[in-house]
């Protein structure tokens, strides 16, 4: 480690045109080598060095390492917070505490202010200021950091952020339609998201037509995704959903899903190696599966029959009703 550090030392001191990228790479090894002393000493040199007419980058790099100092105070913070809820709010050593952690968070706060509002992509950084404004009770403050996180259009688009917004508003008990604003746009970023199962059950509450349609948009939506194909949530909702929604004479809804799909899904769900595999591997998944291949592709349907075949005892009921399903509902004959 002493090596390293006066190798850092010698290439800051070459080249002071990179003094500060250096050195911040410097207090990112000894934060990761848990030396966060040495990292915070490092960082607080690093951010009184100057060298000739202060341009942007070097302005953006010193924000950064006023950051993660904010982070090493958000940890010792953290840590306090940690100590507090295990003491007596009448005992001394809480009021320390409590006397500590303040000063803390407005070091954490001042350190981490310029950066948040500098366009870019700052998960830690909002994550740790947002839970200490939370916690001294500045939920303005936080809603306010977390919309601009989200929605202000000089930032990338970043699908945490509308994460981080989402669960802030769930933890407001905000209205079921600002939850389905958020994740809206959440769907448009990353449909595969693990948050579309929880927005399609927001849109499935909703009174408005156009969320129920929505609602069967995102479960295809999410598996489209390879990593999702195992999922057997997405598979139960859909399965259900795909009843419902041709109980409420909507099968133009369904044939709108399934036109874009016909030719890629019964290879990529529903071919007669996935049935076997499927049901050597999860059973419960199988039958699923079989609901929803059987209502979408009609009882001729490689997937569906060989589910249909199995001798499962257990199983014996669930599959006759399977079977029933499918021909009530299956949409290549809608009428039978």
């Amino acid at each position: 480690m002493e090596t390293f550090n006066t190798f850092a030392d010698r290439m800051k001191n070459m080249g002071v045109m990179n003094y500060l990228k250096i050195s911040l790479q410097h207090a990112l090894y000894l934060l990761h080598h848990g030396m966060l002393e040495d990292a915070n000493r490092n960082l607080s040199r690093a951010e009184t060095w100057r060298y000739g007419e202060k341009s942007s980058s070097q302005e953006v790099l010193i924000n950064l390492i006023q950051a993660y100092k904010g982070l090493l105070q958000y940890y010792t913070w953290s840590k306090k917070k940690m100590e507090l809820s295990n003491l007596d709010e009448d005992d001394y050593a809480y009021n320390t505490a409590s006397q500590t952690m303040l000063n803390h968070s407005w070091k954490t706060s001042v350190n981490l202010g310029a950066l948040i509002q500098t366009p870019g992509v700052w998960d830690p950084f909002v994550k740790s200021y947002v839970e200490m404004l939370e916690f001294y009770g500045d939920q303005d403050g936080a809603r306010e950091v977390l919309t601009n996180y989200a929605y202000d259009e000089k930032f990338p688009s970043n699908p945490n952020a509308h994460v981080y917004l989402y669960n802030f508003l769930k933890r407001e008990k905000a209205p079921r339609e600002k939850l389905i604003s958020v994740l809206k746009i959440l769907y448009q970023i990353v449909p595969s998201h693990k948050l579309m199962l929880e927005f399609h059950r927001l849109l499935k509450k909703s009174e408005k037509k156009d969320h129920h349609k929505l609602g069967l948009e995102v479960l295809f939506g999410v598996l489209d995704f390879a990593g999702c194909t195992k999922n057997i949530t997405a598979w139960k909702y859909l399965a259900k959903y795909l009843r419902q929604t041709l109980m409420g004479n909507h099968l133009a809804w369904v044939q709108e899903e399934w036109n874009s799909r016909k030719t890629w899904w019964p290879s990529f769900h529903f071919s007669s190696f996935w049935a076997k595999s499927d049901w050597k591997e999860d059973v419960a998944l199988a039958c699923e599966k079989a609901l929803v291949a059987g209502i979408l592709l009609g009882k001729g349907c490689r997937y569906f029959r060989y589910i249909c075949k199995q001798d499962h005892q257990v199983l014996r009921k669930k599959i006759r009703r399977i079977r029933k399903s499918v021909k009530k509902y299956s949409i290549v004959n809608p009428g039978l």
